[in-house]
């Protein structure tokens, strides 16, 4: 199972890197306050101190990140969750471009988000038409209540469907990193949880497979 994403936040030891070529959980390293040296040959008189800057430097990929009075300013960025290994090529792109405009634009971002679930809901068996049908349907396959429960906060939110290119006035920056997640858990909850149960059992012997399919076979 992915772990679980933690927003850059000012002051704490580890966080999910904000640079997009690393973004995963690292422990921060924190320095408080910034000198300006306008030469390479210094003196005193000419160092500018900046109280209220911080720098934290992720200890996995070495990457400094700067934060004026306790806001993230570089890199400019809403760092959102890498997707799952086993998210679909048929919607990873568009996850993936939600990633890359998510600090330009939240609103554009949920709006591939839905287009994203939309294409995932039908790699998963369903036509994708009816979304609250779908929602159903998945239930049925193992989706658990709580997610189902989050697909409708979007269905609900996005004037009960899911259309491509659709904008609310309510997508902000929380709601988009709402929906990366939640397309990860569908994911990990219909794809990858099934697999590894089906890897698990593959891996019993062949006498041990072949009873419980006669045992099956008679109930």
């Amino acid at each position: 199972m992915a772990q679980d994403y933690v927003q850059p936040q000012f002051g704490l030891r580890g966080f999910n890197c904000p640079h997009s070529d690393c973004g995963t959980y690292a422990h921060q390293r924190w320095f408080h306050g910034i000198a300006i040296y306008p030469t390479q040959n210094v003196q005193a008189g000419f160092i500018s101190w900046l109280q209220d800057y911080s720098v934290s430097v992720c200890d996995r990929c070495g990457h400094f990140s700067i934060w004026h009075n306790k806001k993230l300013v570089y890199p400019a960025t809403y760092i959102a969750p890498l997707s799952v290994p086993d998210m679909p090529e048929a919607v990873k792109g568009d996850y993936n471009e939600a990633r890359a405009i998510l600090n330009e634009s939240p609103r554009g971002a949920a709006a591939l988000l839905r287009l994203t679930i939309q294409k995932l809901v039908i790699e998963l068996g369903e036509s994708g038409e009816n979304l609250n049908r779908s929602i159903g349907n998945l239930v049925k396959k193992g989706l658990r209540p709580a997610i189902q429960q989050a697909l409708d906060v979007v269905r609900v939110v996005g004037n009960n469907a899911i259309h491509p290119g659709e904008l609310n006035v309510e997508d902000n920056p929380e709601m988009a990193l709402s929906l990366f997640k939640l397309t990860n858990l569908i994911v990990e909850d219909m794809i990858t949880k099934p697999r590894e149960v089906n890897e698990l059992f593959s891996s019993l012997p062949e006498g041990a497979r072949d009873a419980i399919s006669k045992r099956d076979s008679t109930d």
